[in-house]
């Protein structure tokens, strides 16, 4: 408060204004009119502003509206993954775009943040599959190959369910057969997959139908389960009956037939196929209700196309066979055979210790299937009683019943198990209550060949050649005192006869020559045979002038020769 009087004391012009200062002659200054702000008129100024405010706010709520769902895929990897640039796509066209790239919890894996349109919201469902589209090489052919120009990016499969999800896990390997093609599927049970591969093809009657769509190892790890896809029309042609056999590589076969060759196509030599058939349809096709499998139907895969047409087995029975000799060239699925009959196969082969004989056996396991055998088998029912069929096998082997190692090719030394009765053969014990059961043996072919050799060397050994020898000495010194007194009865007949020959033989000589001498150029029997060949030839040119003169005038042998008229 002091201070504003001391200023307003010694500057009075400052302080009032108004008051002029007495030495200095002030202007008149005309005094600001103060008016009130108009409510009633807009500035233009915020025109500009608050269009671009509409603008974007109209731009964010389209941008809203159509935004799809946001979901998230992990991957194994983020090979070939780029936020912003790598598009999700279905049959090739855009539906999506990668926003994010994380790593998971636990950092095994890649989660990957998509942003999907509008109109790409049905894919946000249970179901859907997702994978990254790169190039591939299959059993179904190479695909993503343009993607070396375009770069990788996240094909989609859309689910067929309603429950909503924002989370996916994505595919290592993209799907074989879209959701939408129509078909069937089906589940294939086989010891091995062979060189089957995803995607492999699946034929009928050599066309192709269908592909394998996954296999994997059944838990207990001794077969293997595999999933394919017959595509409509033909799952049709797949009934409760058919049989599948893989029809990979080629099928080289020589029997009493001859030889064949059989393989499906050229892909299946390089990149293996199933093929299947069914024989219960060899006439026109029947209702699809009645002839069709269900969906999921299970089917056992077999080897090749003979064994996959054969006569069901039913249940193998297992038999344990102890030799006492060499198995070389016997094997594991060796066949085992009834005159003739394949009925079974060979299981294992081994070498055990022989307690009671101190020695080492050969073990071969082998699967006996009784129903091979038509109406044989109907003394082995499959329900017949565990111990009434091994009563059965004990009456069979009382009766001769044996197998025997046989050969099955001189070049290659393989060897086969032979059941069939041998009359002859020793008795055998058999327990019953074994198990697996032993069906007793016989020597093989070869090693009964090798005993009756081995028999025939131990009686020439038991022959006397020493004594043999001498008597053989003497027997040749006998001969040759023979052989001299042949030799000296012929001499002397040589003596006796031979001047008698020498006569007879210039006999003969004087009588050729007296023949030769009478037949020469001027000898008189000569002469006689020239005039009589003249006189034939004479008489020849009569008979013919006779012949001509009547075949000109028959008449003439009637009425006589005419007589000419100078």
């Amino acid at each position: 408060m002091n201070t504003d009087t001391r200023t307003a004391d010694a500057d009075p012009s400052i302080a009032h204004p108004q008051i002029a200062h007495p030495q200095i002659a002030q202007p008149q200054i005309a005094q600001p009119v103060v008016r009130g702000r108009s409510h009633g008129r807009a500035s233009l100024v915020w025109i500009i502003p608050i269009a671009a405010a509409l603008i974007g706010l109209s731009l964010v709520v389209q941008a809203l509206w159509q935004r799809g769902p946001t979901i998230t895929v992990t991957f194994a990897s983020a090979e070939g993954i780029e936020p912003g640039k790598t598009k999700v796509k279905y049959k090739n066209v855009d539906i999506g775009d990668v926003t994010g790239l994380a790593l998971s919890a636990d950092r095994t894996r890649v989660v990957a943040t998509v942003d999907l349109a509008k109109e790409a919201a049905p894919f946000a469902v249970a179901g859907s599959r997702f994978w990254v589209v790169r190039p591939r090489l299959a059993g179904s052919g190479i695909s993503g190959l343009g993607t070396l120009l375009s770069g990788a990016y996240i094909g989609v499969d859309a689910g067929q369910g309603d429950e909503g999800r924002s989370a996916f896990v994505g595919e290592e390997e993209p799907p074989v057969v879209p959701s939408d093609v129509p078909g069937r599927r089906f589940v294939l049970h086989a010891d091995d997959v062979g060189s089957l591969d995803i995607g492999s093809p699946v034929f009928f009657r050599r066309v192709q139908v269908g592909h394998v769509e996954s296999f994997t190892l059944d838990p207990d790890g001794r077969r293997t389960t595999m999933g394919i896809f017959v595509k409509a029309p033909y799952e049709r042609f797949v009934t409760a009956g058919s049989r599948f056999w893989h029809a990979s590589g080629v099928d080289l076969r020589m029997d009493a037939a001859g030889l064949k060759l059989e393989t499906q196509s050229l892909a299946t030599i390089l990149l293996g196929g199933v093929a299947f058939e069914s024989p219960d349809t060899g006439g026109p096709v029947q209702s699809a209700a009645a002839q069709a499998a269900e969906e999921g139907a299970h089917f056992n895969l077999a080897a090749d196309r003979v064994e996959a047409l054969k006569s069901p087995d039913g249940t193998p029975e297992t038999l344990v066979l102890h030799f006492q000799q060499s198995i070389r060239g016997l094997a594991a699925g060796a066949p085992v055979d009834f005159r003739g009959v394949e009925i079974g196969q060979v299981r294992s082969v081994s070498v055990e210790y022989d307690p009671a004989g101190t020695d080492f056996v050969s073990s071969v396991r082998i699967d006996v299937y009784p129903q091979r055998l038509g109406r044989v088998s109907d003394a082995f029912p499959e329900s017949m009683p565990q111990d009434r069929r091994r009563a059965l096998l004990a009456d069979l082997v009382q009766r001769g019943m044996r197998a025997q190692l046989r050969s099955g090719n001189l070049l290659t030394g393989q060897l086969y198990v032979a059941v069939d009765f041998f009359p002859q053969a020793s008795p055998a014990q058999f327990d019953p209550q074994l198990d697996p059961l032993e069906l007793p043996t016989v020597p093989g072919d070869l090693q009964e060949m090798q005993q009756q050799v081995q028999s025939i060397l131990r009686k020439l050994d038991r022959l006397p050649f020493d004594t043999l020898g001498q008597d053989a000495h003497r027997l040749m010194a006998a001969a040759e005192a023979t052989v001299t007194q042949l030799g000296s009865v012929a001499r002397r007949a040589d003596r006796e006869t031979m001047p008698e020959v020498r006569l007879a033989i210039r006999d003969l000589r004087q009588t050729l020559a007296t023949v030769q001498g009478s037949i020469a150029g001027d000898s008189p029997l000569l002469l006689e045979i020239r005039q009589a060949l003249r006189g034939v030839s004479d008489a020849t040119r009569s008979v013919k002038a006779l012949t001509d003169g009547l075949d000109r005038s028959p008449e003439s042998l009637l009425r006589g020769k005419k007589e000419t008229t100078r």
